[in-house]
């Protein structure tokens, strides 16, 4: 048997295995499955250091310090979050509206887990899966298969320690494409949880199934005249060197006004800024992207030293993010895209009205539904740009890698961020455990509709007094 047929296999045993699996944790009381995912919490957290260093020996991406604390993120962060949350079983009780909510989960799910975080993905996706009493099946990218391998069998080991089913906790050997559409055309599967390039997310919306997808994430960062500029600009440069720009919420241009695009170049040039030349600038954009418009992996997760190094010219040890001057957005301007890198497009526009529509039209390049960093003191024009701006996530003078993900916000820990319909996802959530259960409603009647009494001739409009009375008439004109 050839390594597609072996793993396609292997994708509908794993997912039968899951599906009786799910038989049983659908019985699961909420109290059983919290003992599981707080089990799975303490475990991965014992393995964050290690797993880090395993994701970045085998993808080159990032830099261990911030795997590690991505990883402890998805244990400790996703776990405090969902501690206290009731998501199976009765969830409220409305005895005035005569009405119940009962939590069910959706069943077997399909895990699709993204190169650039391969260990902290598993642990977040299993949390939330077994909190709302579902069964998962990951499929790993090739290029990370043996970290995110190790990060499942630790995840499984510990959840059956506390009681979970065996098989409900699984994950794909062998990765390839054939293998990973197999799994999510299974049966046994009820949702795909799809975290990834373009390709393996339409994929999953095209599978049939019901799908979770995320969108690209392109996002602009608003330095408004009222920031706190030096703020601002430390907010944006932790945001883009966290485990070197591969969290998609993370920055990806710099938009500001005329009135202070100097004051903002000095202070992000103090802060480890590269502003490129013409020439400069132009070597970048070369190994940017591939030229079918792909990223070049080999930039992805790269630190702004490696990244000048490979586009031909050296940059001090201090330089932390390179940037590049942009006037346009188009499918030709590579610093107008989303780079998972140090990279980023600087904006200069002449007024406020003139930075809305950049970042409006930066955003409908790529990046629609996902994320908008804004950095203001001003209400008003927060206010005005949050209702106009197309984006899930507005992020208020915060990094945007950490606010989006929930790690500096109060929105909800999570490692796949919904896009909504703007962005082609279904969901504009950052993704928890009640986007993966069904809500069955109980329902008592409490109004009468019992139907009105029917003549007994003709239509219902017209009674039989009024027939006796017309053909009284006519027999009258008769005679």
């Amino acid at each position: 048997m050839d390594k597609d047929l072996a793993s396609m296999q292997e994708a509908r045993a794993l997912a039968r295995q899951a599906e009786i699996a799910q038989q049983q944790l659908k019985r699961f009381s909420q109290d059983k499955l919290d003992a599981i995912v707080h089990t799975i919490s303490l475990a991965f957290l014992d393995h964050a250091e290690e797993l880090g260093k395993m994701a970045c020996q085998e993808t080159g991406f990032g830099n261990l310090a911030d795997k590690t604390e991505k990883n402890r993120f998805a244990a400790q962060r996703v776990w405090a979050a969902v501690e206290n949350m009731q998501v199976v079983g009765v969830l409220r009780e409305n005895p005035a509206e005569k009405l119940w909510e009962i939590g069910v989960p959706v069943g077997v799910i399909a895990a699709i887990v993204p190169s650039t975080n391969p260990t902290s993905t598993v642990c977040y996706k299993a949390m939330i899966a077994l909190k709302a009493g579902c069964a998962i099946v990951f499929s790993p990218h090739p290029s990370a298969a043996q970290c995110t391998q190790a990060a499942v069998d630790i995840v499984a080991q510990a959840a059956q320690g506390a009681g979970c089913p065996q098989g409900a906790i699984a994950c794909l050997s062998a990765p390839t494409v054939a293998a990973t559409n197999e799994l999510m055309r299974c049966p046994a599967v009820r949702l795909i949880l799809a975290t990834g390039g373009p390709g393996m997310v339409k994929a999953a919306y095209s599978s049939g199934k019901p799908a979770i997808g995320v969108g690209a994430g392109n996002g602009p960062a608003y330095i408004h005249r009222s920031a706190d500029i030096g703020k601002a600009v430390r907010d944006i440069i932790w945001s883009k060197t966290f485990d070197n720009g591969t969290i998609c919420a993370s920055e990806q241009s710099i938009i500001v006004e005329q009135e202070i695009w100097q004051a903002v170049r000095q202070e992000a040039t103090r802060q480890g800024a590269h502003f490129l030349s013409a020439q400069e600038a132009a070597q970048v954009a070369k190994v940017l992207f591939r030229p079918d418009g792909r990223m070049n992996p080999q930039v992805v997760g790269r630190s702004a030293k490696a990244i000048a190094e490979l586009s031909g010219f050296p940059v001090s040890e201090n330089v932390r993010v390179l940037i590049a001057r942009e006037t346009e957005a188009g499918p030709t301007r590579p610093y107008a895209r989303e780079k998972l890198c140090p990279v980023l497009a600087y904006f200069v526009e002449k007024d406020e009205n003139a930075v809305l529509r950049k970042a409006v039209e930066v955003l409908t390049l790529e990046g629609a539904g996902h994320s908008f960093m804004m950095h203001a003191r001003d209400e008003a024009v927060i206010r005005r740009f949050a209702m106009e701006i197309p984006v899930s996530r507005f992020l208020v003078n915060t990094p945007g890698a950490l606010g989006g993900i929930g790690a500096t916000t109060n929105l909800f820990p999570a490692l796949t961020l919904g896009c909504g319909a703007v962005g082609g996802s279904s969901s504009s959530n950052n993704i928890g455990p009640m986007d993966l259960v069904n809500i069955r409603r109980v329902a008592w009647g409490v109004r009468d509709t019992a139907p009105s009494p029917q003549p007994a001739y003709g239509h219902p409009e017209v009674s039989e007094a009024m027939i006796n009375a017309l053909a009284a008439e006519i027999m009258k004109k008769l005679r």
